[in-house]
């Protein structure tokens, strides 16, 4: 296993020194929010934190408040358009995009050149995790639209000098054929949309192996690192699936490295605590919460993701001294169920139904009957033996989720997904 590091001495530093270098980073951006950026100057005076003297130690940090989607949306409602997380004048920024708004009303966000350049820098991070280099073609299968998606990634394909490859404005069908003439060697899309690729493959007759590609990077869903998912798409590609984190208002914040053992956070760019949701206090499995050491443009201090991870500091063969996430992003904090006292994310349902190859595509349903909770899973399925699958797809959640799951077949093909999917569909009124 050939390694290598976008910045070898800060992903591979002791704890003892990637401190250091946090709070040097963490005091550099403080003092330049307190002087210019009318929101966390706010929020850091009312805290009592008026000068960076004060910041001892990153555990200082703790003393400073939590900032909630709700509150930037909040911001930008008052303040419209772009809100007031501005650390510069307006005429100083260079890109805007803006939250997919899958969980709730989109968020604005603007950058400066020199922080979509730290975007940049983030990306060739996850690149260098990976093993794609220069010498590397990537694919970019997504539509260049206002939200962030691959934006970056293209961004970071330009800092390693590799040849970034556009599929926008096409059909999936274009997609794979231009990819597979181009000789793409790397694909990044979500994990939904790599597994239509294959199946659009199959329909078309367009062999797979004859495409270049040995990597494939997937994000906006947790499927990259779901087991039976990213089993699903390795197989069917023939190449390495590494699963990446982030999000627009954040970051490029999770890479995988080369042995594929859980998402590193980048600790050299970001600050991670986890809390337990309910407590809010310090927990090795809760709520991911991330603060920006960069992107003075623009950042968030003590952000609450909404996202539930299991953290692991333990050492990874590659080397890198960062923590990591066991499993991935495991689901939304606010997309759990809760059915018949069962906590069950949507993630453990997709690790279910990938397990079984012939499944195209599923959807699930929520829904309170005869005042029970009722959950079923619809899948559509191919070849002819899916009454079966269908009955081994029901054993198979009920053993592993402990209740009465439905399963049934679809009545007609199924939406794919290009960007983020949305399978869970919770009928009950609360």
């Amino acid at each position: 296993m050939e390694i290598s590091y976008f910045h070898r001495a800060i992903e591979t530093a002791s704890r003892e020194d990637l401190a250091v270098h946090q709070l040097s980073r963490l005091r550099g951006l403080l003092k330049k929010l307190l002087a210019s950026n009318p929101f966390y100057g706010t929020r850091l005076r009312d805290a009592g934190f008026t000068d960076t003297r004060l910041l001892h130690s990153l555990e200082d940090l703790k003393s400073l408040p939590f900032t909630r989607k709700s509150q930037l949306v909040e911001d930008q409602d008052t303040h419209p358009p772009f809100g007031t997380n501005l650390t510069f004048p307006l005429d100083q920024y260079t890109h805007l995009h803006q939250t997919s708004g899958t969980q709730g009303k989109p968020l604005r966000w603007l950058d400066t050149s020199e922080s979509w350049d730290w975007w940049a820098r983030c990306w060739a991070a996850v690149y260098y995790a990976a093993g794609v280099t220069a010498a590397d073609r990537i694919f970019f299968p997504f539509s260049f639209g206002p939200f962030i998606g691959f934006w970056a990634a293209w961004a970071g394909a330009e800092k390693i000098r590799a040849l970034a490859i556009s599929g926008g404005a096409q059909n999936s069908y274009q997609r794979l054929r231009n990819l597979i003439e181009l000789q793409a060697t790397v694909l990044c899309c979500t994990p939904s949309y790599a597994l239509h690729l294959a199946e659009v493959a199959r329909k078309e007759n367009i062999d797979l192996d004859k495409s270049a590609v040995r990597k494939i990077i997937v994000a906006g869903e947790p499927g990259g690192s779901i087991p039976g998912t990213r089993a699903r798409i390795e197989e069917a590609w023939d190449a390495k699936v590494f699963d990446h984190t982030g999000a627009t208002e954040i970051g490029a914040h999770g890479l995988t490295c080369l042995g594929q053992c859980g998402v590193h956070l980048n600790e050299g760019e970001f600050l991670i605590e986890v809390i337990n949701p309910l407590t809010l206090k310090p927990a090795n499995e809760g709520e991911l919460v991330i603060t920006n050491l960069d992107r003075i443009g623009s950042p968030v201090l003590r952000y609450c993701t909404g996202d539930h991870v299991r953290i692991n500091r333990d050492a990874c063969e590659c080397g890198r001294a960062f923590a990591r996430m066991d499993g991935g992003i495991i689901g939304r904090i606010d997309q759990m169920l809760i059915v018949r006292g069962v906590n069950i994310f949507p993630s453990s349902l997709e690790s279910i139904v990938r397990s079984f190859p012939p499944v195209q595509e599923f959807r699930v349903i929520v829904d309170d009957i005869n005042a029970m909770d009722e959950l079923l899973i619809i899948v559509e399925v191919a070849g002819d033996n899916s009454e079966e699958v269908v009955k081994a797809i029901g054993r198979e959640a009920s053993h592993r989720l402990g209740l009465r799951v439905g399963v049934e077949l679809a009545a007609q093909p199924l939406h794919r997904f290009e960007m983020k999917a949305s399978r869970v569909i919770d009928k009950r009124i609360r």
